[in-house]
């Protein structure tokens, strides 16, 4: 077997995506997680708020791991190196968007987290802002998924 052939290929397209998805989301949702901490200190009653907003950044990792499964669930032995290329092009949409929004998604649901410990009847508005990120999540995810056919 060769060092690279196409499943080696595939199966490292398989990886970075998501390592570097979920990379991102324990970036995110630390970063969240210690504000969290700090605004729960002062009032422990806002956990259930608090943790809804830590664990946003979580899912471009869930998005990661949903493509590495798809793109090892079509790994063949006999593949060649062009296959092997193109499942893992695939990966990077979710690989690179992933990372950089669990990234920025933790700053916002950060921020959502300070809103919440001066109103705490914003959670709803703090949600809609982290979610703004998370829609450029779900669009790298759709196109990783519809570059693997």
């Amino acid at each position: 077997m060769k060092i690279f052939d196409g499943q080696m290929i595939a199966l490292l397209g398989a990886a970075f995506g998501f390592l570097m998805a979920g990379i991102g989301s324990s970036k995110g949702v630390g970063t969240a997680g210690q504000v969290g901490a700090g605004v729960l200190t002062e009032d422990p009653s806002k956990f259930v708020s608090v943790m809804v907003l830590e664990a946003l950044p979580s899912t471009q990792a869930i998005y990661g791991f949903v493509i590495a499964f798809f793109i090892i669930g079509r790994i063949d032995p006999a593949m060649t190196i062009a296959e092997g290329l193109h499942l893992f092009a695939a990966a990077l949409p979710i690989g690179i968007v992933g990372f950089i929004s669990a990234i920025y998604q933790g700053k916002v649901a950060s921020a959502g987290i300070q809103l919440i410990a001066k109103h705490s009847g914003s959670l709803v508005s703090a949600i809609t802002l982290a979610l703004m990120v998370e829609m450029f999540a779900i669009l790298s995810l759709i196109t990783s998924i519809l570059m693997l056919g």
